[in-house]
């Protein structure tokens, strides 16, 4: 009994995630409370001790003997209720401490199902992990069994359960995927300085390199493509571009909008806006799909840029001409 005693708590400790010293505590409290309810005594001194070597159980009431196993039927129900109720408390706050330490890296994990438009992917064989409609990437759909990648974007402990919140959206997202394929960026040579991301469609990553020897784009790219090409298809196709980061904001904002040539740019500090200048058969690509380009060039070095033409440009130049002569 003793020896089966110490494979139990064995198997608990390993199949949950708990200390076993916990799961003795457990079991004592356990004990402790079926005494009580066997004697109906709220008062007494109750003592009860197991032996972690040996597994031996001895308990007391007011420093008498108690033998634990003549307590009988309902006592035992009384442990039992006790220690599952302990033990699923202990194992929330296993799975809060490991996950909310976590919080923010990647984790991998299996598709269960899907539950009123919520994911749920099982994280190892004792969690899962919930990832909200918000969460997930516009259009992807997954098969139960698929593996996929996540955030661990926050984790809650409520009264029943601890819930780990995942995304695929969350613009860290990306930039763990980067860490995770560009060993440069994982050693701090290559620094991920912006990042703008509309999720399932387009992300613009500006990086720069501590090393001169090391070309950050090109690093970030891979040979043939090779770790741009595994974090496209981890994110289903979403286009990335990767920017050369630049402290001058007119050539960050030039980059930022490639792959448009720009021919000119004016910059308004006081207003933080960017005026950029394009050639007609430029101007669709600087825009982008919807606004798409400009849009998160403008995010990712929070300038307000504005595109126009050459002749849009000499209009509105002529204009503040003609209002400055009137004043």
């Amino acid at each position: 009994m003793n020896q089966e005693l110490l494979r139990i708590v064995e198997n608990i400790a390993r199949d949950k995630n708990i200390e076993k010293d916990s799961i003795f505590a457990d079991l004592e409290e356990a004990m402790v409370s079926a005494v009580r309810k066997h004697f109906g005594d709220t008062e007494s001194e109750i003592v009860v001790r197991i032996d972690r070597s040996s597994g031996g159980v001895s308990a007391s009431k007011n420093g008498q003997p108690i033998d634990i196993k003549a307590l009988g039927r309902i006592p035992a129900q009384t442990a039992k209720q006790v220690m599952i109720q302990k033990i699923r408390a202990d194992e929330r706050d296993s799975i809060y401490s490991e996950f909310a330490q976590r919080k923010g890296q990647l984790v991998s994990g299996a598709v269960v199902r899907y539950e009123g438009g919520t994911l749920i992917v099982n994280l190892d064989h004792w969690t899962e992990g919930f990832m909200p409609k918000g969460e997930q990437i516009m259009g992807q759909t997954h098969r139960p069994g698929e593996r996929i990648r996540c955030l661990i974007l926050d984790v809650k402990e409520t009264a029943s359960q601890v819930k780990i919140i995942l995304s695929r959206t969350h613009p860290d997202f990306i930039r763990r995927l980067f860490e995770s394929e560009v060993p440069e960026i994982a050693e701090g040579i290559i620094e991920i300085r912006a990042l703008a991301r509309e999720a399932g469609y387009r992300s613009k990553v500006a990086v720069t390199s501590f090393d001169d020897k090391v070309d950050p784009v090109g690093a970030c790219v891979g040979v043939r493509g090779s770790r741009i090409k595994n974090i496209v298809d981890e994110l289903g196709g979403e286009k990335i571009d990767i920017v050369r980061w630049n402290e001058s904001s007119q050539v960050l904002v030039a980059n930022a909008l490639m792959p448009a040539k720009v021919s000119e740019i004016a910059l308004c500090f006081e207003l933080g806006r960017a005026t950029v200048v394009v050639e007609e058969d430029q101007l669709s690509l600087a825009i982008g799909k919807h606004g798409q380009n400009v849009r998160l060039a403008a995010r990712l070095t929070n300038w307000d840029i504005d595109i126009l033409t050459p002749d849009e440009y000499n209009q509105g130049i002529e204009r503040l001409a003609t209002c400055v002569k009137g004043v």
